[in-house]
């Protein structure tokens, strides 16, 4: 799905007890993984998230990562395609940015290896934040004296002030990002009352019909693979006209468009499933405007499966136990450009 992937293949756990299924799964760690090329500090996670807010990083000054990934929010921007600079709205529903640092590669197709890779991406796409290059943006971050001595508090040289050093600051304040805690990890380490009845059974049928095949460890993204190395599935796995009417899912390739591969036609990165009932609208498209309809849409194009009404709600109450507990977020004070401002036409 958008944020809900694509699920194949049954995968049942028929005749085991709700606390037998959960003892299998995994609950959300209480950090986030980080590589040794770019250890998280302090310093390093201010800077981070003053960048992230900051829309100087655009060409015209009015799009930050912030204003498509909503700390405030569910991550995301609650949109079928995002905006970006001039008005510009992009053809794919921006995924969540909670909890990415559990994503062995980023973006819907999986072009970038790692967070590192991702935040430079968006920041010099023409219809994104459209930089024309990450020099220029450098540029203007070494004119605001803040911006460079915070530069150099989070990392050592002469020149810190780079396109990598600053990727470097946003993956690490990315990875502070995660929402443990939710009544399914309480549920998953032990409380029985963690989850109500309702919540129960949406979690044996998730397993029972095979959601749980793609939608796999403590993330519910799939397995816990190396940095760089991508689990992706077809999406839609079974044609079906109506529903390709509706929503018009195989416009898009998928990873093809980045490979040029036939092979990768329609194939996605599995998404996560956490927070999942704040991040509608649905799908890599943002077609889907509820989460019911969302597991409607799962159940049919990847499992072939008419799932019953009740079905349906016990999966969207299991869904709904996914919300963790989101940190505490308090907006940075950007550092300014006194007496003058950059010229954004």
């Amino acid at each position: 799905m958008h944020k809900f992937g694509s699920l194949i293949s049954a995968l049942a756990l028929a005749g085991a007890s709700c606390m037998a299924q959960a003892g299998e799964w995994q609950a959300l760690p209480d950090k986030a993984p980080e590589p040794a090329s770019n250890p998280t500090t302090p310093a390093k996670v201010e800077l981070g998230k003053m960048l992230y807010h900051d829309p100087r990083l655009s060409s015209s000054g009015t799009v930050a990562c912030a204003s498509c990934h909503n700390v405030m929010s569910g991550g995301e921007d609650n949109r079928g395609g995002s905006v970006g600079v001039q008005g510009q709205v992009g053809g794919r529903s921006a995924p969540t940015v909670w909890n990415s640092a559990f994503n062995s590669v980023q973006f819907w197709d999986g072009r970038a290896p790692s967070l590192e890779a991702q935040a430079k991406g968006p920041v010099t796409n023409p219809i994104e934040m459209g930089m024309k290059s990450w020099d220029d943006v450098v540029v203007r971050l070494k004119a605001i004296p803040g911006y460079v001595a915070a530069f150099g508090a989070a990392f050592e040289g002469a020149d810190p002030v780079t396109a990598d050093n600053a990727a470097k600051a946003i993956a690490a304040y990315e990875r502070t990002l995660i929402t443990p805690n939710s009544a399914y990890d309480k549920f998953a380490k032990g409380d029985a009352g963690a989850l109500s009845e309702q919540q129960q059974r949406g979690l044996k049928t998730f397993a029972e019909v095979g959601c749980n095949s793609c939608h796999s460890g403590p993330a519910f993204n799939g397995p816990q693979l190396p940095e760089g190395t991508g689990f992706y599935q077809k999406f839609p796995m079974f044609d079906n006209g109506a529903l390709e009417a509706q929503y018009g899912f195989t416009k898009d390739l998928g990873r093809a468009q980045e490979t040029k591969n036939d092979a990768d036609k329609h194939m996605f990165r599995v998404p996560t499933l956490r927070n999942i009932a704040l991040t509608a609208p649905y799908f890599h498209n943002g077609k889907v405007k509820t989460l019911p309809d969302a597991v409607k849409v799962m159940g049919k194009t990847q499992l072939n499966k008419d799932l019953s009404q009740e079905q349906v709600d016990d999966i969207v109450a299991f869904l709904n136990a996914l919300s963790g507990e989101f940190p505490k977020q308090e907006m940075p004070r950007l550092p300014a450009l006194a007496n003058k401002t950059f010229d954004f036409n």
